[in-house]
């Protein structure tokens, strides 16, 4: 697969630029009656891309009730013997509602809102569940995609994670849970970074119509330079995961993608 490379001059400017190719692919899904399912991570990533389109809509009044959520993660804390979603300030769950959708529903009239009935997470009970779900669905049309800054690891697949892996309950390394610590300022210190999380897998992602990674300011350095030196899966850095991905596309600012660029 070719996996193309776009850059840009700020994270506003890479938020306009997914956010429109993204709110003219919901509207060719909503002009041929079909649902869109939107691969979406959490984090500082995508904010950019969702107050731009917030921007927009709130010019055009799109219509987003044909979208549905496909969150790719969720930290998981100890409930006795067992594992469950976390409920927190920090958690993916609070994220959807306070940076996703209240955003991208402010603008809108209700009937063209983004409905809370379409967000699915996938449940820690039976984590293969999710996969024929999206199957069943007609698959993932497009993945916003996120890398972490210090191991590359994209939703939580982490390094060593393979190709054909599925949606599915992971320990989180220690790498993965101090980009988390950056990302969550609110957790405070390490030890109180979840040691676990339930996360769709590369496979998952790689089955989707179009996916973008995302990757802007100097700290993401290290992850866009892993990326466009290779042009395959490599396990080490998960977010190499992009040249599995159809129609993928890498879009870095001028500080991810370094000096001259």
């Amino acid at each position: 697969m070719t996996t193309t490379t776009t850059t840009l001059r700020d994270p506003d400017e890479v938020g306009r630029y997914v956010g429109d190719r993204l709110l003219d692919a919901i509207d060719a899904a909503g002009s041929a009656n079909r649902r869109f399912l939107l691969g979406s991570p959490t984090g500082r990533t995508p904010k950019p891309i969702y107050a731009a389109m917030a921007q927009r809509l709130a010019k055009t009044k799109q219509d987003l009730s044909h979208v549905t959520l496909v969150m790719m993660d969720e930290y998981l804390v100890r409930a006795g013997s067992d594992l469950r979603y976390a409920d927190a300030e920090w958690s993916c769950h609070n994220f959807v509602e306070a940076h996703i959708r209240a955003v991208l529903n402010a603008p809108l009239p209700s009937d063209r809102q983004q409905r809370r009935d379409a967000v699915w997470f996938a449940d820690v009970r039976d984590p293969a569940e999710f996969d024929r779900r999206i199957t069943e669905a007609g698959g993932v049309d497009f993945f916003i995609l996120a890398s972490g800054a210090g191991d590359g690891h994209v939703a939580f697949n982490t390094p060593g994670s393979p190709r054909d892996s599925r949606t599915r309950v992971v320990a989180l390394p220690d790498s993965t849970r101090r980009d988390s610590l950056q990302t969550f300022p609110e957790f405070g210190t390490l030890d109180a970074v979840p040691r676990h999380g339930i996360t769709v897998g590369v496979a998952t992602i790689a089955a989707a119509r179009h996916s973008m990674m995302v990757v802007f300011g100097s700290g993401k350095r290290q992850t866009y330079q892993r990326m466009t030196v290779t042009d395959r899966y490599d396990p080490a850095w998960p977010a190499t995961l992009i040249h599995e991905c159809p129609g993928g596309t890498i879009v870095a600012d001028s500080d991810a993608a370094g000096p001259g660029r």
